[in-house]
């Protein structure tokens, strides 16, 4: 699934296109695109024609369109989905699910998703920890790149969990954003190994890690994040450079590009997780 920065890269390239724009019409082409929306398709489309879209925000990998009637527009991007923006009368995509036309006349929103996996969603906003936020996400904490985000507090909750590190970098309540691929990246450049338990790290470990995966997604967003194909697209359909920079992830029998020790893959979570054997030694068995 995308992560931080392949959501913000899609965030920042819709708020230069959208924002300030009406909603003419909007065109629902398969329903498991719109099945978080409950109350169904007349609802969704309707409510949509005439409002505004006043801001693209995201909160980790959560994006959403506030509109001008203070609900929003709540957009999941699964394994596949895509926003992209188009000029009228481009040829539809293969998998086009959903397409926004503006009043204006200008280049259309279309949510393409090959997998429907992901979906759109209307839904009122409420405060959640002194922000703004779609409801459905309200219990979805902070990411380490919001200029609230406290990485003491967070690291010190990070601590009092009883559990194995990358299973707190992964868990969205605690800390948003981090996927797979950066959680194995900020634990590669700490030396940590992904199962070292939580209660047995240092202060300044929690925070260094926490640290390590705002700068790794920082900089994985300077060339549009981590594109292993061509489902990871920014609007306009352009895949992201970072593959070419991981230390860690993907990068199963390669040399560390620290001590040269091959990197290796272990199973974790129906997923997998890569680290270097020697620089991220497995932690010592609890007696």
């Amino acid at each position: 699934m995308p992560e931080l920065p392949e959501v913000e890269v899609v965030r920042s390239g819709l708020e230069a296109h959208v924002v300030g724009r009406t909603v003419a019409s909007v065109e629902v082409l398969h329903p498991r695109a719109i099945r978080r929306h409950v109350p169904g398709e007349a609802d969704f489309t309707g409510r949509l024609i005439g409002a505004e879209i006043t801001a693209v925000r995201r909160r980790g990998k959560y994006l959403w369109l506030d509109l001008s009637d203070g609900t929003a527009v709540l957009a999941h991007l699964g394994m596949s989905g895509q926003l992209l923006v188009q000029p009228p009368g481009t040829a539809d995509e293969r998998h086009l699910r959903v397409r926004f036309r503006f009043a204006d006349g200008g280049p259309e929103l279309r949510f393409v998703d090959q997998r429907t996996f992901g979906g759109l969603s209307l839904w009122e906003v409420v405060e959640a920890d002194g922000s703004v936020v779609p409801s459905a996400i309200a219990h979805i904490a902070r990411d380490p790149m919001d200029p609230l985000f406290d990485v003491v507090a967070v690291s010190r909750a990070l601590r009092s969990r009883r559990t194995e590190v990358k299973r707190a970098l992964l868990d969205q309540t605690l800390v948003s954003g981090i996927g797979n691929i950066y959680a194995d990246e900020a634990l590669w450049r700490v030396g940590l190994h992904w199962s070292r338990p939580t209660d047995r790290l240092t202060a300044a470990q929690a925070r260094g890690v926490l640290t390590a995966a705002a700068d790794v997604m920082a900089e994985a967003l300077l060339v549009g994040g981590t594109s292993f194909d061509a489902l990871y697209v920014n609007v306009n359909g352009e895949s992201g450079y970072f593959v070419r920079s991981l230390d860690a992830y993907g990068r199963e029998g390669e040399p560390c590009r620290r001590c040269g020790t091959p990197i290796i893959r272990e199973p974790f979570m129906n997923r997998s997780s890569f680290s270097c054997p020697r620089c991220q030694p497995r932690p010592r068995t609890r007696r």
